[in-house]
């Protein structure tokens, strides 16, 4: 199984380039984050005739998640479905040949200390309780998305300058440890020790050229998965070109 996780910043805009990334990855499952559409424009778009099952909560203008799937979905869950009164369309869940996929955006956060910051933090304290309360870490997972955390600092241009950014300050990876303590893998680390490997560049001050990027977008597996990943890669292509989005998909192959 090969799966993808990739923020394409409006999947309108991107449509063209997904399609081109579709046939030239030929994914098994693809996580999408950023749709900024209603599910009537998404439907639109006709992904079933490339051949893929979708599975997505949608919201105009803003966020928005899917699924992709090759082989048949099942058991399909919209949100946290913690009971808070969240209008955000920020995650869905399926199960593919056994294994629990989640594509999932967190909040970017706005500037640390803002009504914006608090609630990133209190999303992903929400998405632990939702992983205790819905999921399993001994059985098949594979946690997908954008998180807006780079984990460490090789995940980061400038971690001594990035300390009190959103995408790094200490509050926000110690919530993302807590994630990962639930019983997950970061996989791409599986295969890449090195640091400067990103996924997200801004599309100011000649980011993606200078490589002062972030590792935020994350594929990460329960070790009963994470133990039969056999390759794992960043698609930097993706982030060229003509009208890029600014993250760059990641890739996982499953054996």
């Amino acid at each position: 199984m090969l799966i993808a996780t990739w923020n394409v910043n409006s999947i309108r805009a991107r449509h063209e380039r997904l399609v081109a990334f579709l046939e030239r990855h030929t994914p098994d499952v693809v996580c999408l984050q950023e749709l900024k559409c209603e599910a009537e424009v998404l439907e639109a778009l006709n992904l079933e005739s490339l051949g893929y099952q979708v599975a997505a909560n949608c919201q105009k203008t803003y966020n928005g998640v899917a699924i992709l799937s090759k082989r048949p979905i099942e058991d399909v869950a919209i949100g946290l479905g913690d009971g808070e009164d969240d209008p955000q369309a920020r995650l869905v869940s399926a199960t593919i040949d056994g294994v629990r996929v989640v594509s999932a955006y967190i909040p970017n956060g706005g500037e640390v200390g803002s009504d914006k910051y608090v609630y990133k933090l209190r999303w992903l304290e929400r998405l632990r309780a939702w992983l205790d309360a819905h999921c399993d870490p001994t059985r098949p997972l594979a946690l997908c998305g954008d998180f807006n955390v780079a984990p460490e600092a090789r995940d980061v241009f400038d971690p001594a300058a990035m300390e009190g950014d959103t995408l790094f300050h200490a509050d926000s990876r110690d919530r993302l440890q807590r994630i990962l303590d639930w019983g997950l893998v970061d996989t791409f680390r599986l295969q890449h020790e090195d640091a400067g490997l990103y996924s997200w560049w801004d599309y100011r001050m000649l980011a993606f050229p200078k490589n002062r990027g972030f590792r935020i977008d994350l594929i990460l597996a329960t070790p009963s998965l994470a133990s039969r990943v056999e390759g794992s890669s960043i698609d930097r292509e993706e982030r060229k070109g003509k009208q890029p989005s600014d993250h760059a998909p990641v890739l996982v192959k499953i054996a």
